[in-house]
Formats: C-alpha cells, sequence, structure tokens
C-alpha cells in the first residue's frame, strides 16, 4: 500500500484576479494617453475599406534661385503643369495622387501657392515638407 501519493498537496496559484487587474491597468493607460497631449487637434476623419497611407507620387524643389525641379529633373514654370500631370499619369494605379514640395526658406510664398494651384487643376494632393526645429539646449 503505498499512501505517499496521495498525500502530497498540489499548489496551484489562482491568477483570475491577477488578469483583471492588469487589464483595467491597461485600459487605464490606453485612456490616459489619449488624454495626455493637449495640442492635438480632434477632427472626424473619414472612413475607408483600402489603405489610405499615401506615397509619395512625385516630388517637387524649389531652390533659392527660383528653379524648379520634378524630381531630380530642371524644369521651367510654364512647362511645369505638363510634367506634374505626365509624372502622375505614369502612376495611374495611385488612387490619390500626391505632390510633395521641398522649398528653401527664402522662396517667396507665391511659388509654394502656384504649385498648389496647379495640383488641384490636376487632381492631386500637396503635402509641404518641412524639418524638425532645432532643440532647445
Amino acid at each position: 500500500m503505498n499512501l505517499r501519493n496521495r498525500r502530497k498537496n498540489h499548489v496551484e496559484m489562482h491568477s483570475g484576479a491577477l488578469n483583471d487587474i492588469l487589464f483595467i491597468l491597461l485600459l487605464f493607460f490606453l485612456i490616459v494617453s489619449t488624454l495626455a497631449n493637449p495640442n492635438v487637434i480632434k477632427l472626424t476623419l473619414p472612413k475607408a475599406k483600402s489603405n489610405t497611407k499615401s506615397k509619395q507620387t512625385v516630388v517637387v524643389s524649389i531652390n533659392d534661385k527660383r528653379e524648379f525641379f520634378v524630381g531630380t529633373n530642371k524644369v521651367a514654370f510654364g512647362s511645369l503643369k505638363q510634367m506634374l500631370a505626365a509624372a502622375i499619369a505614369r502612376d495611374s494605379k495611385e488612387v490619390d495622387p500626391t505632390i510633395v514640395v521641398n522649398a528653401e526658406k527664402s522662396v517667396p510664398v507665391e511659388d509654394v501657392v502656384s504649385i498648389m494651384e496647379i495640383a488641384r487643376e490636376i487632381g492631386a494632393r500637396v503635402v509641404l515638407a518641412t524639418t524638425k526645429p532645432p532643440e532647445a539646449k
């Protein structure tokens, strides 16, 4: 008769309450983290079934001499609309074509606005490329 195996107690730890507490803490930190940034503008964004991330279809650069470049090709302002339309037509599978504008600090705002008007005419969105301001020490 082997009585030793019956007398052994099996120690178990019930983690149900611990899981509940961790879940509540996780929800608390998720909710607090969305409310923590007061500089966020709250917008109601449209919903889409497809991926709404847009890639950089065309990059337009303006240097300090007010010369326009589509990609790396120098373009006169008069033929800028035709070049942008041709570049966007090459990426015709893009649902929402995007034009990224890289402009020097010294470039007049009128040049950037004129690119925005051309983009509106050909049905593209415009994104203005900027750099981060230097951090204060």
